[in-house]
């Protein structure tokens, strides 16, 4: 999977940046679990601090333009986004709450 950032914005109101990127692979389009990994590598933050908002793929290419957010911290992110892309973005402690 390779990372080509198009646009990196910091938004100091709702105290996140803001990506825009596309991404080419091979094989089988990665899952978001996959995609959500390597851009917290990438850009060296936790998990529990960014979401993927939308991913779009063409029919017939091995690319995908995508939107992600990263907050600073873990609380700004949930009090601002709504939840079913919080739990869609897999962070861990969503993960946990499901077995209670």
């Amino acid at each position: 999977m390779d990372f080509e950032f198009a646009r990196d914005e910091y938004n100091g109101l709702l105290k996140r940046r803001e990506l825009e990127f596309l991404l080419a692979f091979e094989g089988a389009t990665p899952s978001r679990r996959q995609i959500l990994g390597k851009l917290c590598a990438l850009q060296n933050v936790p998990e529990d601090r960014v979401v993927l908002d939308s991913l779009k793929t063409s029919f017939g290419k091995q690319d995908l333009n995508g939107y992600a957010r990263i907050y600073e911290d873990a609380e700004t992110l949930k009090a601002t986004e709504p939840n079913y892309l919080v739990e869609r973005s897999g962070a861990p402690e969503s993960e946990g709450s499901e077995e209670a």
